[in-house]
């Protein structure tokens, strides 16, 4: 506690000499002033830059001046400003001080956005950029200003000791920057594997799925056994986070493991594979994507349904496409006792294709299927390729033209009919 407050003490004083400086309001005048007219200038340049739609280089060049147009005029302005003052021989200390740490903000945003365009990035990683921008130029402000080695040894200072393992505020927050940095950089290979994987052509997709999952666990896993070798920590401590672990998936993660290992299993038996149509429960779509937990299941209207790998694994799965993509579909239709089964069995099959989807080979049949109550009961069977497109479609474009055929040929379709016979009609009663 003495050394914190030396150092307090230390910097307050600091603080204080530096506003009783002559100049020193004058400079942070000229400071606001200069940040005012950049903010509004980059607010000019950031709506015309957000207007243009290019691709490719272009497209780079514009968002990496919207990173640094900001801090490259604020940069600018300060370093004529600072030399104006020079001239008139005013003091600039404050100026020519945030000189170098508002060129270190653009250089850093700039040099973070091309590494992540040059090199394939995953949703996370851009989703980080910032807060990585912001962590190293708080950094390098420190450093610049000289407080790094201050703050380091205060954090160093905060610890506590378990057993024989000393353990700093210090450590810690050095741990989690290795552990982000390693994690962005497994995550990127990972990215980067799984690209090299779609490119192989004899590769299935559940192979590459399963590939891909398998090297992003493997990757984490090594990226966060080398934060934890980086920041000193023994790797022989993990036996007593391996026996928690253990007991943690015995009590609340059965669930959790269960669909991580059903989702190795689907990839690796391929059961399942993306594109595939399948119906679970009351289900029915395509497999739009296959996680290391659930599999996303997209239907014709577009909603997607997250399915756990473990109901795929123990429960009932019918896969339209597991074998074959050829579907076939069966349309009823009744026709009454007057009309002929063989005419009304030929107009049928001259009307199974009125939708182009209906496939060729196969050949289209009619079957008479039942002497029913109403009329005889008359099945069209016909063959698509493409059930991801539904059903619907082929059905209603079949039965219009059936329909348009029977009437034009005078065949009928029955509707219920039932025939009501009175043995005896009941007695009146006299009065």
């Amino acid at each position: 506690m003495d050394w914190l407050n030396h150092q307090l003490r230390t910097a307050s004083h600091w603080v204080v000499t530096l506003c009783l400086q002559p100049g020193f309001w004058l400079q942070l005048a000229v400071i606001l002033v200069i940040f005012i007219l950049a903010a509004l200038l980059n607010t000019m340049l950031q709506r015309r830059l957000s207007q243009d739609h290019s691709s490719g280089f272009r497209h780079m060049a514009v968002r990496s001046s919207q990173r640094i147009f900001f801090p490259s005029v604020l940069a600018m302005a300060l370093l004529v400003a600072a030399e104006s003052f020079e001239m008139y021989k005013l003091p600039a200390q404050v100026l020519k001080f945030l000189l170098p740490i508002v060129f270190a903000l653009a250089i850093i945003r700039l040099t973070l956005y091309v590494l992540r365009k040059i090199f394939l990035s995953s949703p996370l990683v851009k989703a980080m950029e910032p807060m990585l921008a912001t962590g190293i130029w708080f950094i390098v402000v420190l450093h610049l200003s000289g407080l790094l080695e201050p703050l380091h040894h205060l954090l160093d200072k905060l610890a506590i000791t378990l057993g024989t393992t000393r353990i700093s505020l210090w450590m810690t927050l050095q741990f989690v920057l290795v552990v982000l940095l390693a994690f962005t950089v497994a995550l990127w290979l990972s990215s980067l594997v799984n690209q090299r994987l779609k490119q192989i052509q004899h590769f299935s997709p559940s192979m590459q799925v399963g590939f891909g999952k398998f090297t992003k666990v493997f990757l984490l896993t090594i990226a966060f056994l080398i934060a934890l070798s980086a920041v000193g920590i023994n790797l022989s401590s993990l036996a007593i986070f391996g026996g928690a672990l253990g007991v943690g998936l015995g009590f609340g993660l059965q669930k959790i493991t269960s669909n991580f290992i059903s989702g190795f299993i689907l990839v690796m038996d391929r059961s399942v594979k993306p594109g595939d149509n399948i119906t679970v429960g009351e289900n029915f779509g395509w497999v739009e994507q296959m996680n290391s937990r659930y599999v996303v299941l997209r239907n014709r209207q577009g909603i997607d349904t997250l399915i756990p790998n473990e109901n795929l694994i123990t429960g009932e799965v019918i896969n339209w496409s597991y074998a074959d993509p050829n579907v076939r579909l069966e349309i009823d239709v009744q026709i009454s006792y007057q009309d002929d089964p063989e005419q009304a069995m030929q107009l049928m099959l001259d009307c199974a294709f009125a939708s182009a989807r209906v496939l060729h080979t196969p050949e289209p049949s009619v079957r008479l299927l039942q002497f029913a109550d109403s009329g005889m009961k008359l099945q069209l069977r016909v063959w698509i390729a493409d059930m991801e497109n539904g059903s619907g479609s082929v059905r209603s474009e079949i039965n219009l033209a059936i329909w348009r055929s029977f009437k034009a040929n005078g065949v009928t379709m029955p509707y219920p009919q039932r025939e009501i016979t009175i043995k005896s009609a009941p007695i009146a009663s006299e009065d």
